[in-house]
């Protein structure tokens, strides 16, 4: 007894091999067309299977050759009615073609099939008329006979549409795909980005410090002990902020433990810790001038970033290219509508183009870090040496209604 699965394995072949489904059909038609030529001309079957051959073989390869076989039919159709043969079992073959190719996407074989709808039934009433019925009895005779390649043609055309819907969706489908996919990569890389930013901050910013610290205990270790147990204590402390943030940033790439060891990680910077950064940089010996104008108000957390980061980025741009006895100012400027930051020095500076490119060690970040984390947040950024000497950074985050 044939099993589910054995049925399943048919079902498959018969997909694949369309052919041999349309050339079973075919061979039945031509026995039935067999049968019915011997009982209508009493055993003279010789020109009803001349012309039933060529209409088996259009139901055989209608799938493989659709236009041809329509030209086929047309031509097996005309020489049946030039040699006076009437309908058989055989033209159900003109109904099998006719909704194929309105299936099909050749929109000529399609319009052609169409006319000969129309045609075929009037045709065969002209050249076959039934003298004992009445002209509207053979209209509706006509009529009746064209409603089968109606009705063939009208669901061909319904299959085609079908089949362009679905062809359709599943290209959309397709392309949205794609595009998740691309919109996933973008992700990926602006996250990788933002690390190697966020990176490249907390490094630079706190290794200047420490590097800072280093050479003055070096210098007064042996003249002012108390001094060099100072710098070496504020080493520590910036190594341990560093390995704090680094370790955050660290966190976000490794999401499947992110609930491991969740307290090592701090938050994120804000614009309160600014304070703390200038202390810090103050400790490192550059003097920074600090001042807040305006209403201190809860900001979004990326402006919050956005400004800390901009800040720490400036003040150690200052320290690599400011040369000796440089100062420093930094002034937050809360407005309604954003927030404005003026970080500005007093030393030798640095060529604008060494920035632009990474740094003068060709290893930051510079002025394009900062020009794309402004951008994120929809800012603008302006950056240039000053007239007096020194360099100005001026930048405006707005704050965006309803964020």
């Amino acid at each position: 007894m044939p099993t589910l699965g054995d049925v399943q394995r048919l079902y498959d072949f018969l997909r694949r091999h369309p052919t041999c489904v349309d050339s079973f059909w075919a061979v039945l038609l031509l026995g039935m067309s067999l049968l019915s030529a011997a009982d209508v001309s009493g055993g003279s079957v010789v020109v009803p299977m001349l012309l039933s051959l060529p209409l088996c073989l259009v139901v055989a390869l209608r799938r493989r050759a659709p236009q041809q076989m329509l030209l086929l039919a047309t031509a097996t159709g005309v020489a049946q009615l030039v040699l006076n043969q009437p309908a058989g079992v055989a033209d159900f073959a003109m109904l099998v073609i006719v909704y194929t190719v309105a299936s099909g996407h050749v929109r000529w074989a399609s319009r052609f099939a169409l006319a000969g709808s129309f045609v075929a039934a009037p045709l065969a009433q002209l050249r076959w008329p039934n003298e004992h019925n009445s002209l509207s009895t053979n209209l509706l005779v006509t009529v009746f006979l064209a409603v089968p390649f109606l009705l063939a043609w009208v669901l061909g055309d319904s299959m085609r549409t079908r089949r362009a819907y679905w062809a359709q969706l599943e290209e959309r489908a397709k392309r949205l795909e794609k595009e998740r996919e691309q919109q996933a990569r973008m992700a990926v890389t602006a996250e990788r980005a933002r690390i190697a930013r966020e990176l490249h901050d907390v490094v630079a910013h706190n290794v200047s410090v420490m590097v800072v610290q280093a050479d003055g205990a070096a210098y007064v270790l042996d003249a002012s002990p108390d001094q060099a147990k100072q710098a070496l204590s504020t080493i520590s402390a910036t190594g341990r902020q560093a390995l704090a943030e680094m370790r955050r940033l660290l966190g976000v790439l490794r999401t499947e433990e992110s609930g491991e060891s969740g307290g090592e990680y701090v938050p994120q910077p804000d614009v309160e810790r600014i304070g703390e950064l200038v202390e810090q940089v103050r400790t490192a010996g550059l003097p920074v001038d600090f001042t807040i104008e305006g209403a201190p108000r809860p900001l979004p957390s990326g402006v919050e970033l956005t400004a800390y980061r901009i800040v720490q980025e400036a003040l150690t741009n200052t320290r690599k290219h400011g040369g000796p006895d440089v100062g420093a100012s930094v002034r937050l400027t809360y407005f309604d509508d954003g927030l404005g930051l003026l970080v500005e020095d007093d030393g030798r500076g640095a060529q604008q183009e060494l920035y632009e490119a990474g740094g003068a060690d060709g290893m930051g970040h510079g002025l394009i870090g900062m020009r794309e984390r402004v951008g994120m947040v929809g800012g603008t950024l302006d950056a240039g040496p000053r007239p007096g000497g020194g360099f100005r950074i001026s930048v405006l985050l707005p704050i965006r209604p309803g964020r």
